[in-house]
């Protein structure tokens, strides 16, 4: 471990600048993936063709199904092996981080596969249609089929960096692959490719971008070879079955919790369709605007998970407490900036995406519903990555069932029948009052009961 840099970090700078080193780098790496899943979406916008920002915006959920087959690997091994630098374990990191790429490789060929082999009834239940069905599956063989490998495999070593302390170089690697994206986006779609193909020149940008990126990972980490603790091992060298454990017992809840994100999602657009491809375009520009505040959200509790993992296994939990403390006011404090900008500036937003007026008048109204619920959806969140900073796996995949199966799914359907179009914008608001009550309780109770003040 490089004891001159990570171990002030974990253990006595200042809480203010030690969230501070981990999040802003992991903040403005969130930023430009958010920049970057928006490029595709902008670029395509340009079109005025509502079926092709329709397609794009059909297979966001399943695009972010990448997210949970690399947290598996990525937040599991990553929490815990922040876990065991805290307890001076630095050979078992090893073995963890090897079994973790090993287990990223064998997921992301099994999602390929998967979807590639059932392409077309994976859209239909989307909703694709007749109008957007060509450019979906064009779209869905460049980003999913071809780029699964290299999307999760870059998603897990980005946590596999971060996990150490070395936020920064993880937050470059995003940044760097999110720029290469944007520049890759209009000169595939509107100078190599014909008109008509802006579909396929922004999958085949985001899947370039998403290659270089995996390089640029690889390439960092065995930079980092000499700290130790990030060592490829060959798959015959295992850690230990407790280690195994942890890392799915931190890993699986997180995939499944980010599974049901996005079946909240693909619900979402079910339903939204049968309003029209309009309605289904202006709710997926909507779906990827919100996501600046939550991606900064996403950032801060990233970036303290880290502290709260290693200080939780030193027993230092005076500066575990201050850390959490500190991370949640700064979320706290960018909801409250984002929804005042959601709401004065909406239709500029929708604008930004698309100039079709119908689109941009319905989108006006879903932002400035939807963003009412951001900082719910921020303590949401900020809990279950402290339970996942606690090795707390059981009660991450109970607020995550809760949040998203119990209360956001069904309230879909509930406000649809009852509110129809509206009640589908205002479900996400009236779900995230419920999580989060249930959350804080949930979370004192368990510190009431580890007897940790």
């Amino acid at each position: 471990m490089k004891k001159n840099v990570n171990k002030e970090l974990f253990e006595s700078m200042t809480v203010s600048r030690a969230v501070r080193t981990m999040a802003v780098p992991t903040i403005i790496g969130q930023l430009i993936v958010l920049v970057y899943s928006m490029a595709d979406t902008f670029f395509v916008g340009r079109t005025n063709n509502p079926d092709m920002v329709a397609a794009t915006s059909l297979l966001l959920p399943v695009f972010n199904l990448s997210i949970p087959l690399s947290g598996v690997a990525g937040i599991g091994g990553g929490a815990l092996i922040s876990r065991l630098l805290g307890e001076n374990k630095e050979q078992e990191c090893s073995r963890v981080y090897s079994f973790c790429v090993y287990l990223s490789l064998i997921l992301a060929i099994c999602f390929s596969t998967g979807v590639f082999l059932f392409m077309d009834p994976l859209l239909t239940l989307l909703g694709a249609n007749e109008a957007n069905h060509a450019f979906a599956r064009t779209y869905a063989m460049c980003v999913i089929v071809a780029g699964a490998l290299p999307t999760i495999l870059t998603n897990m070593l980005a946590n596999m960096v971060r996990c150490i302390g070395e936020s920064g170089k993880a937050g470059f690697g995003v940044t760097m692959g999110g720029i290469i994206n944007i520049i890759l986006d209009p000169i595939f779609m509107f100078v190599i490719l014909p008109p008509g193909y802006e579909v396929l020149g922004a999958g085949i940008a985001t899947f370039l971008s998403n290659c270089i990126t995996c390089i640029y990972f690889i390439v960092t980490i065995f930079r980092l070879r000499h700290m130790g603790v990030l060592i490829l091992k060959g798959p015959n060298y295992l850690p230990e079955k407790k280690s195994l454990a942890a890392v799915f017992a931190i890993g699986v809840p997180a995939a499944v919790t980010t599974l049901l994100f996005d079946c909240d999602y693909i619900v979402l657009d079910k339903l939204m369709s049968g309003y029209g491809n309009t309605a289904l375009a202006a709710v997926g520009i909507v779906l990827k605007a919100e996501r600046l505040p939550l991606n900064i959200g996403i950032g801060i509790c990233q970036g303290m998970v880290p502290i709260v993992a290693y200080n939780f296994a030193s027993g230092d939990h005076e500066r575990m407490h201050a850390v959490a403390r500190f991370s949640k006011r700064c979320g706290i404090i960018c909801a409250l900036i984002s929804i005042a900008m959601y709401e004065a500036f909406a239709p500029y937003i929708m604008r930004f995406f698309i100039d079709e007026s119908q689109t941009v008048t319905l989108g006006t109204d879903f932002l400035r519903i939807r963003c009412l619920a951001t900082i719910l959806m921020f303590l949401s969140f900020f809990h279950v990555h402290l339970f996942n900073g606690y090795g707390r796996g059981r009660e991450a995949l109970f607020l995550g069932v809760m949040r998203w199966a119990v209360f956001n799914i069904p309230m879909l359907f509930v406000l649809n029948a009852i509110f129809g179009i509206y009640g589908l914008v205002w479900a996400q608001f009236a779900a995230d009052v419920l999580t989060v009550v249930l959350s804080v309780r949930t979370h004192k109770r368990y510190l009431s009961r580890m007897r940790i003040s």
